[in-house]
């Protein structure tokens, strides 16, 4: 058990950062940041901030020397330099959850192997014929880059010719993933907590709008039957035991037309569709990350309220064309009695960068939804 009081290292400085930040230093612990750019939203509210490369493993070395455990909160971080420091400070989730998660082609295969329903996709190395593979999986399908892709970045859905021509140009030589579309009727994540004990607690299943591949809503309760949400959980649990995960890992599902569930994409850490959690959990998934890289038991995860988690991106302040000309309406947010702000302290709003987000509280999901969309129209 890493007591609190003690020090916590963070690879990655973004939001995610942040707000674990303020969980572990109320439970009383201080973090140090590593990031390699300056003046992110987790060095700003940490203890300490170090901002060197990824691969500087002598600076990475000696910033884990100064912490008693060290986590990320993203997962795009080389894993070559984390084999240099495996053996100075406990690391978790392990390197090897890192390298599964952060490689489309890896973390595909990795739930193939292991039996685990998933989207049926084909591979393709850099220089061979991507056009062909394109035309074996059928359209309409999606072509993603195997490497570091979030919020819809590094990937292009095909439908026609025209689109595959376009996807072809932009992936040329590079290794890709290419995934069947699939139809489904909602979009639904379970975050699952492991500690080092083997302790695990199943976050409730959230359901999820997107809007131009990012995150627009996140609903809890997901508005699904209760067998769809026994059988998510029950998903989230087995992989997280058989990656052996300490730490939080986030399952993004489709659930299809024809009921079955499918495993999308995996993120060991914090994860965007789990802030409501913040707001209408008993224990925040931010906290719960702490308890579980630090050996402390795990918290409780019952829902206080349905809530609606609404992410806020640079679209919500006022722009003329390209130009910034004003501040969003934050009383529209914080007069509400059952509505809650979070922005993240970024120092400059752009189009379609997430800047914070909103939740809200009601008696039903439903009522929590009408809500939320009045709110952001409003916003």
């Amino acid at each position: 058990m890493i007591q609190p009081g003690k020090t916590i290292g963070v690879l990655g400085g973004g939001q995610l950062g942040r707000m674990f930040a303020h969980a572990a230093e109320r439970l009383g612990y201080r973090v140090h940041i590593y990031e390699p750019m300056a003046d992110g939203p987790a060095g700003e509210v940490s203890a300490r901030e170090v901002n060197q490369s990824y691969t500087n493993v002598e600076a990475l070395t000696a910033f884990v020397r100064d912490c008693d455990v060290v986590t990320y909160e993203f997962e795009n971080i080389p894993v070559e330099p984390l084999w240099k420091i495996e053996n100075l400070v406990p690391l978790h989730p392990h390197w090897s959850v890192l390298e599964t998660c952060q490689n489309r082609m890896r973390e595909k295969t990795w739930l193939r192997k292991n039996g685990f329903p998933h989207v049926p996709f084909a591979e393709v190395e850099a220089g061979d014929d991507l056009a062909a593979a394109i035309r074996r999986v059928g359209l309409p399908c999606v072509v993603k880059t195997a490497d570091f892709g979030y919020d819809g970045k590094g990937q292009i859905k095909v439908s026609d010719e025209a689109s595959l021509a376009k996807a072809v140009a932009a992936f040329a030589r590079q290794r890709c993933v290419i995934e069947k579309f699939i139809d489904f009727k909602c979009e639904l994540s379970v975050l699952v907590a492991r500690g080092s004990t083997g302790e695990v607690k199943v976050f409730p299943v959230a359901e999820n709008i997107h809007t131009r591949h990012i995150l627009d809503f996140s609903i809890v309760p997901a508005r699904v039957p209760d067998a769809v949400r026994t059988e998510a959980e029950k998903l989230g649990l087995a992989i997280v035991e058989k990656l052996n995960v300490v730490g939080l890992l986030a399952i993004e599902l489709f659930l299809t037309d024809r009921g079955e569930i499918l495993v999308n994409e995996l993120a060991p850490r914090p994860h965007n569709s789990g802030h409501w959690s913040l707001d209408a959990c008993a224990t925040s998934q931010f906290e719960q990350h702490v308890r579980a890289v630090c050996g402390l038991p795990l918290g409780d995860v019952s829902i206080l309220s349905p809530s609606v988690m609404v992410n806020i991106l640079g679209d919500a302040w006022k722009w003329q064309g390209e130009e910034l000309v004003g501040d969003a309406n934050w009383a529209a947010i914080l007069a509400h009695p059952r509505a809650k702000l979070h922005l993240y302290g970024k120092k400059e709003p752009r189009l379609g960068r997430k800047m914070g987000h909103f939740t809200v509280t009601a008696a039903t999901a439903d009522a929590a939804l009408d809500l939320a969309r009045e709110l952001k129209a409003r916003l």
